[in-house]
């Protein structure tokens, strides 16, 4: 009987699962999108409910497209949209407030207050991170403060604090578990001991009992609930979407990087058994802990990379579909002088400037759909071409090849226009899913369907590679151009 691994890869607008064999290779996969919610300008929300459900159909369907029985699913891989938070009730197992997303702002004014009393050098040493409404802690400060009786519950035990991984998790298994990648994303867990900090909760008053346990991220997180699938099916990895990514790419030494392009931009670099402190405003965070003990990454954030596109789509309906884009945009020449700077939630790194709000400049009776297209897609580029050089600085290594992955990976002119901008090749999977690769991996390796890392990097395949071909002064200019852009962006306010 042929033996197969599910990846659950529950993103920031859709859920999916995709079935591998043992080769690498997707055998089935199924997806579906799930509802925004903007309450207010800067806040972005889910439904956590739905999130379940989206999940849930989605793997029944991926077991059902490939013809499969229960039997034939070793172990389950879970990935997920990092930070985003939410808390339930343990008995009940019941939200008490909708999940509070990665990309709101909410928390904003908490970050400036905690930076006002000096603490954000005390909080980057002990996490990695900064003091940024983008990560879970001050979002769940935000829920203890306003939502009713919530701080009183969660100090008796009955509540339970979750980013999505654990939300997954405590629906299949019952377990309240989370692993060190996720944890190193809430703001409150010390990436040097490996634990929960105890003065950090107390800094934003956050009782420790919501706290889910940490444990590997290759190990033991319980079996499914029968009724779920059939049968009770081991769940053996998990690990946030962009440390997913790193592993599903076969970036298992020092100085190997990728770049996601996905819903936001996420590029990072293994920096091995190093926790390397960032002097460009970077996030040192945990890679993976494969029981092992830690492993580390840098990590630059783009808030909003392919969102940009689905705004297009959805906001100036100027896009029937996202694909659309690529042929719009190599359609002109160039983007006649206009530039986008998409920060629709405020600027990640290198700049971190939550207050920052979305602007083109250049605009021109001659300005047409195809030009803003243009600008959007190359903003995602110019974006990553500072983090891949912030990147470059903090670890003292210079990056010889990126490899690229996620949805936007497809989109032909953004991979040509990213070689073209960092002046080095960027390289495509053979398959573009390496996040939810990378859950399959650790489900994989810790349920011995891999028997190592040395294994997995002979699955990896190269589908094509982009050169660059732009002479350095124009590429000059351009870069020039987008500075002048965001310099323009953090000037209104």
């Amino acid at each position: 009987m042929e033996r197969y691994i599910l990846a659950l890869d529950q993103g920031t607008t859709s859920s999916r699962a995709i079935i591998f064999n043992k080769s690498g290779g997707i055998v089935s996969s199924f997806q579906k999108e799930f509802t925004q919610i903007y309450p207010k300008p800067g806040w972005v929300e889910h439904n956590p409910l739905e999130i379940w459900e989206t999940q849930v159909l989605s793997a029944r369907k991926a077991i059902e497209a490939a013809s499969l029985a229960p039997e034939q699913i070793v172990s389950v891989g879970i990935t997920n949209q990092r930070e985003t938070t939410l808390i339930w009730e343990r008995a009940s197992g019941k939200p008490v407030y909708n999940a509070i997303v990665w990309q709101c702002r909410r928390s904003s004014g908490l970050c400036d207050r905690l930076r006002e009393k000096g603490l954000e050098s005390k909080i980057s040493k002990k996490t990695g991170l900064l003091l940024d409404p983008y990560f879970s802690g001050t979002k769940i400060k935000w829920l203890l403060e306003h939502v009713p009786n919530l701080y009183e519950r969660a100090k008796k035990g009955e509540l339970c604090f979750g980013t999505m991984d654990t939300w997954l998790l405590f629906n299949l298994t019952g377990g309240h578990l989370t692993e060190p990648s996720n944890a190193s994303r809430t703001l409150l867990f010390n990436i040097h001991t490996g634990e929960w900090d105890k003065e950090i909760l107390d800094i934003l008053d956050i009782p420790r009992e919501i706290l889910p346990e940490v444990v590997p991220s290759c190990g033991d997180f319980g079996y499914t609930e029968k009724e779920i699938f059939g049968k009770e099916i081991r769940v053996g990895g998990v690990a946030g979407d962009q440390q997913a990514a790193l592993f599903g790419q076969a970036c298992f030494k020092t100085g190997n990087a990728k770049n996601t392009y996905g819903t936001g931009c996420f590029a990072l670099i293994n920096t091995g058994n190093q926790a390397v402190a960032s002097k460009n405003r970077l996030l040192t965070t945990v890679a993976w802990d494969l029981g092992r003990g830690l492993e580390y990454a840098l990590e630059g954030s783009i808030f909003i990379a392919g969102a940009v596109v689905q705004w297009l789509r959805d906001k100036l309906k100027i896009l029937e579909s996202a694909s659309d884009s690529e042929k719009l945009a190599a359609s002109v020449p160039d983007t006649g002088g206009v530039y986008f700077v998409p920060a629709f939630v405020g600027l990640g790194a290198p700049y971190w400037d939550p207050d920052i709000r979305g602007t083109i400049v250049g605009l021109t009776r001659g300005t047409s759909r195809a030009h803003l297209t243009r600008a959007a897609l190359e903003s995602i580029a110019f974006q990553s071409y500072d983090l891949i050089k912030a990147l470059e600085m903090d670890s003292g290594q210079k990056i010889e090849m990126l490899k690229a992955d996620g949805g936007a990976s497809r989109n032909s002119f953004l991979m040509q226009f990213q070689a073209d901008i960092l002046g080095i090749p960027v390289q495509l999977a053979d398959i573009a899913e390496t996040t939810a690769l990378g859950a399959a991996y650790l489900a994989g390796l810790s349920s011995g369907y891999w028997s190592s890392k040395n294994e997995i990097e002979k699955n990896w395949k190269q589908k094509s590679i982009y050169s660059p071909k732009l002479d350095g002064r124009k590429k000059d200019l351009l870069i020039s151009g987008w500075r002048k852009a965001v310099n323009t962006a953090r000037a209104f306010k």
